[in-house]
């Protein structure tokens, strides 16, 4: 019998890499997906040194309609299905909305949001016919908090991801399905440098603030083996889900736009 497949999008760096080192640890095969397929490449390599795995490399630029159903045609190809997908690819936004053309914008919520939907569109009804599936969607901290400026698409589909996967929890958990969605908060990857916001974030919050991608990554994977709906990784990020609970929406906001002020030296 084969070992089960994974599919992790956004795996060239950052918590895609994790993920993709924590199933293949649990026995997984893996199909791999990223627009950077020398990245990929090189990760494919590691993984079948390291975990003797299979992997497949499938490149591919999640801003594209076509993105998804190219992916998943490729991996049928190969008379597989998908038993687990982690919907991780993604960046972040350091602008007020409107700023960019609209095109970015819709490219922003296809990588961001839509794709993931199709996604599991496609992989969820094989998963429910064979009585065994695994979804993680990588949310963040930041969909469960409130709006805060310059970030107003990114918490919209973060929090639009975790209430998606809320409600395929539910709908799929007697079908053998578990769904998770995974809501970090500052982590150690390449996020903070796309939009160069690294040394900023990293100079304005204190160290035991951040958490490492492979530990964000183990959380994810555990959550969904227990089929935990929402997992929140770290006490500190857990404290401030508990607080924008707590406190009344305008409390918060006021704090997170202060933060931005003071980050932008203003």
């Amino acid at each position: 019998m084969s070992a089960r497949l994974a599919l992790i999008t956004g795996a060239s760096a950052g918590l895609g890499t994790a993920f993709a080192h924590v199933y293949a640890a649990h026995g997984y095969d893996l199909a791999i997906t990223a627009r950077r397929v020398d990245r990929l490449e090189a990760l494919a390599d590691q993984l079948r040194l390291r975990h003797g795995c299979a992997v497949l490399v499938v490149p591919a630029d999640l801003a594209d309609v076509d993105a998804p159903r190219q992916i998943l045609d490729r991996i049928a190809d190969e008379g597989r299905p998908v038993d687990a997908l982690v919907n991780n690819a993604g960046y972040g936004e350091a602008a007020p909305f409107g700023a960019a053309g609209w095109a970015a914008e819709a490219a922003f919520i296809r990588v961001m949001f839509t794709a993931a939907c199709e996604l599991t569109h496609h992989t969820l009804p094989g998963m429910r016919d064979r009585r065994f599936g695994r979804i993680v969607n990588v949310a963040s901290l930041a969909g469960i908090l409130p709006g805060s400026p310059n970030a107003a698409l990114y918490g919209a589909v973060k929090s639009a991801l975790i209430t998606f996967s809320q409600s395929l929890h539910l709908e799929a958990r007697d079908a053998g399905v578990h769904v998770s969605a995974l809501c970090p908060g500052l982590t150690y990857s390449e996020f903070h440098d796309v939009n160069h916001s690294r040394a900023d974030m990293t100079a304005r919050t204190p160290p035991w603030l951040w958490m490492g991608a492979d530990e964000v990554a183990a959380a994810g994977y555990e959550a969904g083996e227990a089929n935990r709906p929402l997992c929140v990784p770290g006490a500190p990020n857990k404290a401030a889900a508990f607080l924008a609970k707590l406190l009344p929406d305008e409390w918060v906001m006021a704090l997170l736009a202060r933060g931005s002020r003071t980050g932008r030296g203003a």
